[in-house]
């Protein structure tokens, strides 16, 4: 058998972690609808926000989408209306505003941290409308919350940012809100799963109730806004729990990886971009951006060729897809290019460093190639 050089090794916390957790779960005889264990995990997780818990509201989720989806649907939004998203991001964000009873309208990026920002939403807006943002903390970079908070202030509109692998980066804003995924792939990892942070708690509550098919409990039950069955069960927040307990060896795990993984590639080849982001961010993927002249179907293929797997991350962008296609704003060049010349190579704590070497090394053998170049 060949020894491939895999893309990705979810890291999760293993069975004998999590038992303990089950077991609660075996004695409070409680296995949903938001359980013992689910709010545990909300305290949590709202503690790693603030050193005051009640300033952040934390609101668990079946999984990732579902918490996109209910965020946007309690602001309240008339449907049809407008969410400004970014190109360069993966399906399930203009499947969560679909799924709300909203449009995408779908913007380029910069060129430097392949984010959709500030500037480029007032940039946007002086053209056309929109009534809210969901800006994406791509691949793990967090977006500046203070300066979308400023966004907010001077035009009213909402922002809820999509970080669904930015836990550990991503904070959260006065007015921005942040929904997360803790599907297995991502650095905090809970099998499937996601939570919304925001601190008003009248937005928390509206979260929860929606997440509820709509049920709101201080009216005996009553329903005045569908919603959908979007809770999470006691068995993932177990898993997540799990992983909490984990979290300060894997986060420094990830930053040690990440930051060896990025100055060899910087020092060996330096024709190759990195986003522009923190370096000391905790990271589950390692994206590089090949110089022009290369594209990344081509790379992909002949690293497959010598057992390195690969992938090129929302490629296509949101735009290449047919249900998505009538929802651009314009021309959009640097998605365009991104999504050319992107390619994400393996990252994950099974990597040895001899591991790293090799990727790199291959990948410079072919960028030295002059019949792999357009």
């Amino acid at each position: 058998m060949k020894n491939i050089i895999k893309l990705l090794v979810p890291e999760m916390p293993k069975i004998e972690q999590i038992l303990p957790y089950w077991r609660q779960i075996d004695e409070n005889r409680w296995y949903t609808n938001f359980g013992p264990l689910v709010s545990e995990l909300e305290r949590r997780l709202s503690r790693s926000f603030s050193r005051e818990p009640a300033q952040v509201h934390v609101v668990s989720m079946a999984n990732g989408t579902c918490a996109l989806q209910i965020a946007l649907e309690a602001l309240k939004l008339r449907k049809g209306s407008r969410v400004l998203v970014p190109g360069l991001t993966f399906v399930a964000t203009a499947t969560a505003i679909i799924r709300a009873g909203l449009n995408p309208l779908i913007s380029d990026v910069n060129p430097e941290n392949w984010l959709l920002t500030p500037a480029i939403a007032r940039a946007l807006l002086a053209e056309t409308s929109f009534e809210a943002v969901m800006p994406v903390a791509t691949y793990g970079c967090p977006q500046d919350v203070a300066d979308w908070d400023v966004f907010t202030a001077e035009t009213g509109i909402p922002v809820v940012v999509d970080a669904a692998g930015a836990w550990g980066n991503q904070q959260i804003g006065l007015t921005t809100k942040a929904a997360f995924s803790l599907h297995a792939t991502k650095a905090l990892g809970g099998g499937e799963g996601g939570f919304v942070a925001s601190r008003h708690h009248a937005y928390g509550q509206s979260m929860r109730t929606l997440s509820n098919f709509g049920i709101d409990a201080h009216s005996g039950g009553l329903v005045f806004d569908a919603g959908e069955n979007g809770k999470m069960s006691e068995y993932h927040a177990a898993v997540a729990l799990a992983a909490l307990d984990n979290w300060p060896v894997v986060a420094e795990a990830r930053r040690t990886l990440h930051q060896h993984y990025a100055t060899r590639i910087l020092e060996k080849i330096p024709a190759l971009k990195l986003q522009v982001k923190p370096m000391t961010g905790v990271y589950s993927l390692m994206l590089v951006l090949l110089p022009p002249g290369f594209r990344g179907v081509d790379i992909q293929l002949r690293l497959l060729g010598k057992d390195i797997e690969t992938r090129r991350w929302y490629c296509p962008p949101l735009h290449g897809h047919p249900a998505f296609q009538a929802f651009t704003v314009g021309p959009l060049p640097v998605v365009e290019m991104l999504t050319e010349r992107l390619i994400g190579l393996p990252f994950h704590l099974s990597l040895t460093k001899a591991n790293v070497e090799t990727i790199i090394d291959c990948l410079a053998e072919l960028l030295a190639d002059p019949s792999v170049a357009i």
